[in-house]
């Protein structure tokens, strides 16, 4: 038995190259079927993100290079690529080194941004579609459950998502520390940049309730309103917008102050002092520095956000290094945990020759008995059973512990004893 993944991910290959060896959902069920022959690949798994693709596998009696040539093949043939292009771009791990990959992935140790969320839920859908399709067995189930075991100790027990490292998580973030919740909040987007947008989708998922669109193109601004169930409004009227909205953001290519000092002012005093959270992430700037020196407002311009995302990164760095020490400790535990399942048939097959010996020396004795009731037949049967249990406990409990450990001969004795399999 032999654990092996194959894949690339953004370190190794660039985009075209990850893009044209993506997966659909309906892809990964059928290419798993035709991958997983019950002999040289016994087990499979593809994960396929828009930073990687990966084979996880369990092999069995076949050598790692003829699986490794059976997985590149199968790549190859189902994405009409060149065998040669997967040499440069690919890297292979076995068994160790292939669930401690699995672990930094679903930990994300392993992302293009240390400690984004989304990659636990990306290995949860590709462990799922792996089930429905049939390919996992006893060792990649263990393995997948212990791995998201460990990306959650590594969450609870890390602060490695706990800074905003992107501008958008960075809006959500610094929205809850002026606001306290974002619950009911009014977002407006000034502009239709795609970090707005990103900004707005984070703010709406963390439970801002309304958005207004005010762009130079109303016919953009109508499509965003549409995606977010917001409402376009005339940039015309960007004053009383304003006074509307809890948290703005501000990307255009205006090349002038969209949002002055005066407009600011008058805006909150329509608000009655309320707070407002102006975000500026248009290059030249839209707000008037200026704008940031009025009481209850807060404007944060591109290099303060890339100020604070920058000291959040250190900050996860150092966190990831306690990561990789849980990862380690954790990897030791599954290889312990996986030995047990290769002693598991030997246990089986000891319990079952104990009871063969035992129940014949009871048919020899049989005659000896005489006539008996269903029930005392019955009573005696479990007796011998019971009997054999105690008896082969400690021995069973012996044999757990010396193949934990690496006392392959102790277990090789008793084999040679009862004269069971291998």
């Amino acid at each position: 038995m032999s654990i092996l993944l194959v894949g690339l991910n953004h370190k190794t290959a660039p985009v075209e190259v990850r893009e044209r060896l993506a997966f659909s959902d309906e892809e990964c069920a059928t290419g798993l079927r035709s991958l997983v022959d019950g002999e040289a690949v016994r087990e499979g798994l593809i994960m396929s993100t828009c930073n990687r693709v990966e084979v996880l596998t369990e092999t069995g009696a076949s050598t790692v290079s003829d699986v490794m040539a059976r997985v590149v093949r199968f790549l190859s043939e189902a994405r009409s690529l060149p065998v040669e292009l997967f040499d440069k771009h690919f890297y292979r791990h076995e068994d160790d080194k292939a669930v401690r990959h699995i672990f930094r992935v679903a930990s994300s140790l392993d992302s293009m941004v240390v400690g984004e969320p989304q990659v636990l839920g990306q290995v949860r859908r590709a462990y799922a579609l792996a089930v429905e399709a049939g390919t996992t067995g006893r060792v990649l189930n263990r393995l997948i459950h212990h791995t998201l075991r460990v990306a959650k100790r590594v969450r609870s027990e890390t602060g490695i998502a706990a800074s905003a490292v992107s501008i958008s998580y960075m809006a959500v973030e610094l929205g809850r520390k002026i606001f306290g919740a974002l619950d009911g909040r009014t977002i407006l987007l000034v502009g239709a940049g795609e970090m707005a947008e990103l900004s707005a989708r984070h703010l709406i998922n963390s439970g801002a309730a309304r958005v207004l669109i005010a762009n130079r193109t109303m016919e953009t601004a109508e499509r965003l309103a549409d995606e977010f169930q917001g409402q376009a409004v005339e940039l015309s009227d960007l004053t009383k917008h304003l006074a509307e909205s809890d948290i703005v953001i501000c990307s255009t290519n205006a090349p002038d102050y969209l949002i002055t000092h005066d407009t600011a002012r008058k805006a909150l005093e329509m608000r009655r002092n309320r707070p407002s959270f102006y975000i500026d992430i248009s290059v030249p700037r839209n707000i008037d520095p200026r704008v940031g020196e009025i009481n209850n407002l807060f404007v944060f311009d591109i290099d303060d956000l890339e100020a604070v995302i920058a000291s959040n990164i250190r900050e996860r760095e150092r966190e990831a290094e306690r990561a990789e020490l849980i990862v380690e400790s954790e990897v030791m535990q599954f290889q312990q945990s996986l030995r047990t399942l290769d002693i598991g048939p030997t246990l089986g097959a000891l319990r079952q020759k104990m009871q063969t010996i035992a129940r014949g020396e009871l048919e020899k004795q049989r005659s000896r008995l005489g006539q008996l009731t269903p029930e005392q037949e019955e009573a005696i049967e479990a007796l011998l059973i019971s009997t054999v249990n105690k008896i082969s406990h400690p021995v069973i409990n012996r044999l757990r512990s010396a193949y934990g450990t690496g006392e392959d001969d102790e277990v090789q004795a008793v084999r040679d004893m009862f004269g069971l399999e291998d």
